[in-house]
């Protein structure tokens, strides 16, 4: 079959465009009383409906879902009164200068009222325009939402000498408190102490109400996950082939090593941004032959979507620098936590003096690996007080854990792993006359014999 003559390209486009829609992937969420959706919709109907004003905060991580169920409340409430909202959007990015935020509120409100703006207006000009619209919206009956994305950025002073900090946010909050107003103001933030950022005068004006947003739950995710796959059995796909596309889906879903996938990438990152990246990668790889999710295109995903950039770096660091590497963690084992250049030096000569290792460079050239290393941040200086000190007596510590460390010796392509130990402790072997450098991680030791890394 080619071209549209296969099912499973359609299925292929459908899925690609659920995951990549937020009003669909949030909608299953808007059914339950409890969501973040009833909650920030029944306050902005609340306003809308009894013409009171309110102000919000929603809060939580970047890529919670905060902008894409706001706009998902925002597109149902413009379907139920057309006629009664006009959305006005800041970004703190962009807009933080008081005088441009407000500049930027005038004109689209002239925008929305088919009203002529003058570029050329001072600031108390365009915010007397802004409470005479407040008046006149609320006198209509007619609710204005401020949705101020990257609020925390509103609440600093761009400039050292401002003497107008949060401004903006006090003469609209302000204007509110008169009756015949009619606003509510919508602040998106990724910061969790975003309202203690505003001063007392504008904190007084505040509603103080907060929706946070938390990584889904287990029945959540389970009910996303079936949300997006699953396949319509009414529509021009062949009703055989949905049917069984969400049999296989049914059994991938169910199987524990598809669990245990999903939890190693929610433990790295929980939120719902960074799962539908994943979702995303997975069926890029969907194989349009047999036209079905594999637990493969999971695992593929995963791989894919895992990339470290210091498991990059220590594969291409030179012999030297992994041997400085190691030695630092050596210290760190023998819980010295306190360390410079001369320390490692010390346990690097340590090393070639009890096994005799080939490997043994000069300190001047260990000393440019070492800054090497501190370049590519695979280790820093504990403070920059020492900065008129000699890099040789500076105290350093390593960015990388025991973990990163053993993967990045393990895929090291230079050095081929050869044998493998569950057994922490014991002692060390000496291969064909060469002793070992080892790190312990864990039950794994890390052995480093001449050129090449041995696990055992």
């Amino acid at each position: 079959m080619k071209g549209r003559e296969n099912p499973a390209e359609d299925a292929l486009i459908l899925l690609r465009s659920r995951i990549c829609n937020p009003n669909f992937v949030f909608t299953p969420f808007s059914d339950s009383p409890d969501s973040n959706y009833s909650k920030l919709k029944f306050i902005i109907s609340s306003s809308v409906t009894e013409a009171c004003n309110n102000s919000i905060l929603l809060l939580g991580p970047r890529g919670s879902g905060k902008t894409a169920v706001l706009e998902l409340v925002i597109r149902d409430l413009l379907a139920e009164h057309a006629d009664m909202i006009s959305v006005i959007r800041l970004n703190g990015l962009l807009h933080s200068d008081d005088n441009c935020a407000v500049k930027e509120i005038a004109r689209q409100l002239c925008v929305e009222h088919q009203l002529l703006f003058s570029k050329m207006a001072s600031f108390d000009d365009n915010s007397q325009f802004m409470i005479a619209m407040l008046r006149e919206c609320g006198l209509a009956h007619k609710t204005i939402i401020f949705v101020l994305d990257e609020f925390d950025f509103f609440t600093q002073a761009r400039l050292p000498l401002s003497h107008g900090k949060q401004r903006l946010l006090y003469s609209l909050l302000d204007a509110m408190q008169s009756v015949t107003s009619q606003a509510v103001v919508i602040g998106v933030s990724c910061r969790l102490d975003a309202d203690q950022l505003l001063e007392k005068r504008v904190r007084s004006r505040f509603s103080h109400r907060k929706v946070l947003f938390l990584p889904p739950s287990k029945e959540d995710l389970q009910r996303l996950l079936e949300h997006i796959f699953s396949l319509p059995v009414d529509t021009s796909l062949p009703n055989d082939y949905a049917v069984e596309f969400n049999m296989k889906l049914h059994h991938i879903l169910a199987d524990e090593r598809f669990k245990e996938i999903i939890n190693t990438l929610l433990n790295s990152d929980s939120t719902v941004k960074h799962l539908l990246r994943f979702l995303f990668y997975a069926v890029c790889h969907m194989d349009l032959e047999s036209g079905f999710l594999s637990l493969d295109n999971f695992r593929t995903a995963m791989s894919s979507i895992q990339r470290q950039p210091k498991m990059e770096y220590l594969q291409d660091c030179s012999i030297l620098e992994l041997y400085i590497l190691v030695c630092m963690k050596r210290l760190e084992v023998k819980e010295q936590n306190s360390y410079n250049f001369n320390s490692v030096m010390k346990e690097y000569k340590g090393i070639h003096d009890a096994y005799q290792t080939s490997d043994y460079y000069a300190r001047n050239v260990c000393l440019r690996a070492f800054e090497h290393l501190v370049q590519r941040e695979l280790i820093c200086f504990m403070d920059n007080r020492g900065n008129n000190q000699s890099i040789e007596f500076r105290a350093v510590k390593l960015l990388i854990s025991s973990h990163e460390l053993y993967q990045g010796l393990k895929s090291y392509r230079s050095c081929p792993c050869v044998s493998h130990s569950a057994e922490a402790g014991g002692p060390m072997k000496v291969i064909d006359g060469r002793s070992a450098l080892w790190v312990s991680e864990e039950k794994v030791k890390v052995a480093v014999c001449s050129n090449f890394f041995w696990m055992f």
